[in-house]
């Protein structure tokens, strides 16, 4: 049995450090419980149990902590431990223990399932994937986290166990995988989150067993250990404090020197030597305005000896990224290189926690990879995490302010993404309720159209159950080839898909189908056409062009939505009809220059060199002044006045060329209207034509057919109107697209 008194005083006293006496004495009692329970037992690692959770609880007290965050690290291995003794927590300790201790074993929990056991990234975009899979491991860590005190623990925790394993200077396969998993993902969450007391010694111990050679090289070439480099530091800041303050300048003065990791990765990124580095001591200088910025340059430059070639201005010259700072690097008294930068709090903020944030440009090359709004809240936190300590360091005591900190803390998750993992341990994103046919559409298109049903954490569920953070998920699939199933209709209510990808996909799915559909009716249409004109032997391909489509399909889609008319089709069929069955008698044979309206119609058209001669207007292209016309002699209904552009025409004039006839427009009657077709492609909307009704009515355009169809939110509108001129057409075509939602308005 280990009792309270075989621990020694000065570990109580680190652990309850800056606590109230109450909630000291309740940290003295969670360690008091366990201490017996933990007797003879190790964690995971190997690690003397107790001395493990001190070691985590006295990290958390130097972060100055609640007692709730400390309890919690002295109780988290008790159920895996001792399960019996775990029920016991609540009773003992309150709920809100209970809840932290739960939250830090689903956080063991997810690296059970995914230590060394990542899916291995293959292809030309393996690196990338794997770098993207590890920053979706980081923020699935922070979203399991409902209070992101767990975060909290789950670093103090790590930090231990490093250290657990260098103070036996082990080396293998163990120590290599753990220092792998804490450089990719526990030091960049410390980085993010401000807390550099831990981020230094987490690095600094992974590249100890990660690059054992390398670390004992630079760790050589610091001439001095760390504690002299910190006295040094401390020293500069001492004397330009009271240089500071003897001129009256107000600013804040804080640094740390750089640790071994920080100092390979520079020499590594800028292929220097170590003797080019001027930054392994440094400190900073925080200002109110910028004019005082310079003002402590100066006074910098006075106290030491600048080196010329290493200023930058970045104030009046920032850096792309918005960066804004004076850096100089000058000599100390022992003649060694120091770097000051120089900036106000706004800058400072900046660089900090806005765009230009540090942990941005150091981890990703100044690339941005995440989600702004999760940026966001990791700009957040960072400052709620400084705010905690700055507040500490002034008001300690104060538990009101620390009660504050911590209802913060409790609710800063990040909820509105969630992260499940795949039966091999990859890492997926997805929006909070997602369900497993996201998860599915977001592994490939196939499987989600395939999908038929779903396993979380091996049990079968309906496939509109919501995810939840770090569950396993695996999807069934329907067996045959790819494309032979596909998704229902339900799926694309918010009850089954949560995420904008997945219903992209199932309505990309189901528009192909509703295509094909629709091929196939077009292509019906067109047929019974032909057979009912007596002409299925014609080229299909050559009357597709023929009526100005680039591709059969074309023909057959516009035809099966109903946005081109049979009408069309029997007009190009029957034009080289009539072009045959001309006859030559009835030609006219007497053409005299004199030139009249012709008889029994009310077009206005004048033919050139005939009396008396009926006229029509083709229905195919619905000529209307000041339109460019010609006619064509037909067989027994006089002559059909065209478009000059009309293709029927262009058909009709290669084949029959003698029975072209000049065209012109004569004086109509006021009276005179013409029928035209107009086309207008607008979004689906309540009143839509409504609206465009009333400007026919405004511009005195009579509407004699409309024809109207509304597909994937889109209006397809056919119009046939009576006109006097192309010019009043116009002016009203020019009102339609202004209105709400029209896309295109012209006239076929």
């Amino acid at each position: 049995m280990v009792s309270i008194t075989a621990i020694h005083v000065d570990t109580q006293d680190r652990l309850i450090v800056d606590l109230a006496p109450a909630d000291g004495a309740r940290v003295i009692n969670a360690l008091e419980y366990v201490a017996p329970l933990y007797a003879g037992k190790t964690v995971e690692t190997g690690q003397d149990a107790l001395t493990f959770s001190q070691g985590v609880a006295g990290t958390l007290a130097l972060l100055n902590t609640d007692a709730e965050t400390r309890i919690a690290a002295l109780l988290f291995e008790l159920p895996q431990l001792d399960p019996k003794a775990a029920e016991g927590i609540e009773a003992r300790f309150g709920r809100e223990v209970v809840e932290l201790v739960s939250g830090i074993r689903q956080l063991i929990k997810l690296r059970e399932l995914t230590f060394g056991q990542r899916e291995v990234a293959r292809g030309k975009n393996a690196a990338q994937q794997a770098v993207a899979q590890v920053e979706t491991l980081r923020k699935m860590l922070l979203a399991m986290a409902s209070d992101m005190r767990v975060v909290l623990v789950r670093l103090a925790s790590r930090v231990t166990t490093l250290r657990y394993f260098a103070d036996l200077r082990l080396e293998n396969d163990t120590t290599y995988l753990y220092a792998r998993e804490t450089l990719d993902l526990y030091a960049p969450l410390a980085n993010r989150l401000g807390i550099w007391q831990l981020k230094w010694e987490l690095e600094d111990l992974s590249f100890r067993f990660l690059a054992p050679d390398d670390y004992k090289r630079i760790a050589k070439m610091l001439e001095e250990k760390r504690i002299e480099r910190e006295g040094f530091v401390e020293a500069a800041i001492l004397r330009l404090k009271t240089e500071l303050a003897a001129a009256g300048i107000k600013a804040e003065v804080f640094g740390r020197p750089k640790h071994i990791y920080s100092i390979w990765n520079k020499m590594r990124g800028k292929e220097i030597d170590f003797s080019e580095l001027y930054d392994v001591r440094a400190f900073r200088v925080i200002v109110d305005d910028v004019k005082t910025c310079y003002t402590v340059l100066g006074l910098v430059h006075n106290i030491w000896t600048p080196l010329p070639t290493e200023f930058d201005d970045y104030i009046s010259r920032p850096k792309p990224n918005g960066y804004r700072s004076l850096h100089t690097v000058v000599l100390g008294e022992d003649q060694r290189p120091l770097e000051v930068q120089i900036r106000t709090k706004e800058m400072h903020s900046f660089a900090e926690y806005g765009v230009a944030a540090h942990w941005r440009y150091k981890e990703s090359g100044g690339s941005n990879f995440s989600a702004q709004k999760y940026d966001e809240k990791i700009a957040w936190l960072r400052q709620l995490l400084a705010w905690k300590t700055e507040v500490a360091e002034t008001v300690v005591g104060q538990e009101e302010i620390r009660r504050e900190w911590v209802e913060k803390l409790k609710s800063a998750s990040l909820d509105d993404r969630i992260f499940v993992l795949t039966p091999q341990a990859r890492v997926i994103e997805l929006p909070s309720g997602a369900t497993p046919i996201d998860f599915a559409y977001h592994l490939h298109s196939d499987v989600g159209h395939r999908c038929r049903g779903a396993r979380i954490d091996g049990v079968m569920v309906p496939l509109n159950t919501a995810l939840k953070n770090g569950q396993t998920v695996e999807i069934i699939t329907a067996k045959g080839a790819p494309g032979s199933a596909g998704p229902s209709r339900d799926w694309l209510s918010p009850e089954y898909t949560a995420s904008t990808r997945a219903r992209t996909k199932v309505r990309a799915w189901f528009n192909a189908i509703d295509q094909q559909e629709t091929l196939a009716s077009g292509r019906s249409q067109l047929e019974k056409t032909l057979q009912r004109e007596g002409k299925t032997a014609v080229n299909l391909e050559e009357l597709a062009h023929k009526l100005g489509f680039a591709k059969l399909d074309e023909l057959f889609l516009a035809v099966g939505k109903d946005e081109f008319s049979l009408r069309h089709v029997e007009q190009a069929l029957h034009a080289d009809d009539s072009v045959k069955a001309a006859d030559k008698d009835e030609l006219v044979a007497n053409k005299s220059r004199a030139s009249s309206v012709a008889q029994g119609a009310k077009s206005g058209v004048l033919v050139v060199g005939t009396e008396g001669l009926l006229t029509q207007l083709a229905r195919c292209c619905k000529p209307a002044p000041p339109d460019d016309i010609i006619g064509f002699v037909t067989r027994g209904k006089g002559v059909s006045i065209h478009r000059s552009n009309c293709k029927n025409f262009v058909e009709m004039r290669a084949k029959a060329p003698e029975r072209v006839i000049q065209c012109a427009w004569g004086q109509a009657g006021t009276e005179t209207v013409y029928p035209v077709d107009i086309f207008v492609l607008a979004g689906d909307r309540q009143g839509l034509l409504r609206d465009i009704s009333e400007i026919f009515l405004r511009e005195k355009i009579n509407v004699i057919g409309v024809n109207t169809q509304s597909t994937k939110g889109q209006a397809r509108m056919a119009f046939t109107a009576e006109i006097g001129s192309t010019a009043q057409l116009q002016k009203a075509l020019n009102v339609i697209r202004d209105v709400n939602g029209v896309l295109e308005a012209r006239r076929q």
